[in-house]
């Protein structure tokens, strides 16, 4: 309980245990049924750990929003094992983003929506959360561009491209999945909306081969 905190390490685990009970309410619940109490009930503790631990909801919000963009660091970064080709580094990085979004897609909203009104993270917080991932497509698209398979002068603008294709054709794949299945769409399986991806990010990757 927070009243036997008496030491730095404790209340280190019980940070841990509470930010861990956050992500599985929100994964199994999603973010509208994100409280302090159903966090603390998650973590066999009381809503006072919350606040001695986070300052309150909002400190709570903001470390999982943190959490979730170092999770989504570590599963691009493991996309990108093996892959030495530019290009196809900027696929396998396009592929981890879908993997991401779909096996959670509660974490996604709140870490690119607005599931919660009350909730806006600092402009620093969110700039430095976008920064962890979208570092390693400029560094892919800069090595493109140095061996002459995009053309650009801009490898941040070229960067910024092929991520908003990439989080909108996954997003609009989400938002189907949210509905009835309509037959023969474009996104009627998970298996079509690997493809539309490839398809999209390979059709921008080629223009940009040829500007």
């Amino acid at each position: 309980m927070p009243g036997d905190v008496s030491t730095p390490k404790e209340l280190g685990d019980l940070r841990q245990a509470l930010l861990d009970a956050a992500v599985r309410v929100l994964h199994d619940q999603g973010a509208a049924r994100l409280t302090l109490r159903r966090v603390a009930d998650a973590a066999q503790t009381s809503t006072m750990g919350i606040y001695t631990c986070f300052g309150g909801r909002t400190g709570l919000l903001a470390a999982i929003y943190q959490r979730a963009f170092l999770a989504l660091r570590d599963r691009l970064t493991a996309a990108l094992d093996g892959h030495s080709d530019p290009l196809a580094r900027i696929r396998a990085l396009a592929s981890g983003y879908r993997e991401f979004a779909l096996e959670d897609p509660a974490r996604y909203a709140l870490m690119f929506e607005r599931p919660l009104p009350d909730f806006d993270p600092s402009p620093q917080l969110r700039r430095d959360a976008l920064a962890l991932n979208f570092s390693l497509l400029t560094d892919a698209t800069s090595a493109a561009i140095e061996a002459r398979l995009i053309i650009s002068d801009d490898p941040v603008r070229t960067a910024y491209l092929l991520w908003t294709t990439m989080h909108g054709i996954v997003s609009i794949e989400l938002t189907h999945a949210l509905r009835s299945p309509l037959p023969g769409w474009f996104l009627d399986s998970r298996a079509a909306g690997e493809r539309v991806l490839a398809d999209g990010v390979n059709a921008l990757l080629t223009g940009l081969a040829h500007p």
